[in-house]
């Protein structure tokens, strides 16, 4: 493979050596340096825990992304909500609510636990299968490879014309050399981040791709900054006055529409609240006639069988009550035949 050293100049220099097969790890050895949310999500779904399990060698797991894998986002269509999340629990910080963490970020990982060597990663960036088997194989480089060795694995693709649709649900085609400089020029991809690029680093990485791709038109990025069609991106400053009129102007126009949206969910919430009070007090209140009723019933019951004549009739005719009646009123009459004759 190309190899290329970085000068003091910042130009990139290429440079031919033999390097070994062991690739190296940067960042987190046990994270992967993935966002925490969407690593507890893929450790702790049923398709990693299960289906992937059962996945024991490089081969079987490109299998399997050739079969499942149709998007690179983190999530699945519409299992994720993030519009009432403000700050930092929105967006593309990656916390707050989950979702469900889609195939491709599962085989991702999976892929990292079973320790790729450099020849295996080298097969997966120039499988000719599937464009999603060469996309995971660069993303696992943009995961887990010193961010020094990023643009000498990038080199010789940033100007691949294969396609593939990158978000959950189809509608959003890129060619795979515009992914590259993306993902090598911009932290954030759909609704979680990249590790972070040192930024004299970056800053060769940007020189290097503003030299090869000067800028001409711009277009519109994945994740809503501008970028050209060669793959050169506006400066940081240039981007957050852009994001701040934008967002600026889209608060005045949303504002009536954000309110009643809040409006309808703070009513159906109270509604929704009422509903399960009154049900609740309707069993409670249910439950206490039944109670009375039953103890009613019962005290009813003992009281007439108190009452009953028939009872007191077999008690006043039980031997026992008739031979002490007898025997008192023999003992009364001899007491007073003994006081008579005194």
């Amino acid at each position: 493979m190309e190899n290329y050293d970085s000068p003091e100049e910042g130009e990139y220099v290429q440079k031919n050596s033999k390097q070994s097969n062991v690739l190296p790890l940067w960042g987190n050895e046990r994270s992967m340096n993935l966002n925490p949310l969407i690593l507890t999500n893929i450790q702790s779904s049923h398709y990693f825990k299960v289906n992937l399990y059962e996945l024991k060698t490089y081969h079987e797991v490109i299998d399997e992304i050739y079969y499942k894998v149709t998007h690179l986002e983190p999530w699945e269509k519409g299992s994720r909500r993030t519009s009432g999340q403000t700050g930092m629990c929105g967006g593309v910080r990656g916390v707050g609510a989950g979702g469900i963490v889609s195939t491709a970020y599962c085989l991702l990982y999976k892929l990292f636990t079973l320790k790729l060597t450099r020849k295996q990663l080298n097969g997966l960036i120039t499988h000719c299968d599937s464009p999603y088997i060469r996309a995971l194989g660069f993303m696992y480089i943009r995961y887990t490879q010193p961010p020094t060795s990023l643009l000498e694995w990038y080199e010789s693709y940033l100007d691949d014309e294969e396609e593939m649709d990158v978000k959950a649900g189809g509608g959003q085609t890129m060619k795979l050399g515009h992914i590259l400089r993306q993902w090598l020029m911009k932290l954030e991809w759909f609704s979680t981040l990249f590790p972070r690029i040192p930024v004299p680093i970056q800053q060769k990485i940007q020189k290097h791709l503003e030299e090869r791709y000067p800028s001409n038109t711009t277009q519109v990025s994945v994740t809503g900054g501008t970028a050209s069609s060669s793959g050169a991106f506006t400066t940081d400053r240039e981007e957050k006055k852009w994001d701040k009129d934008r967002k600026g102007r889209e608060w005045g126009k949303d504002r009536e529409w954000r309110e009643d949206h809040t409006r309808d969910y703070l009513r159906d919430d109270r509604e929704r609240d009422n509903s399960v009070r009154y049900h609740d007090r309707e069993r409670r209140t249910e439950r206490h006639r039944d109670d009375r009723e039953r103890y009613s019933e019962r005290d009813r019951k003992y009281r007439d069988k108190s009452r009953s004549p028939q009872r007191g009739a077999a008690r006043e005719r039980s031997p026992r009550r008739e031979h002490n009646r007898h025997s008192r009123t023999d003992r009364d009459k001899e007491h007073k035949h003994k006081h008579k004759h005194r």
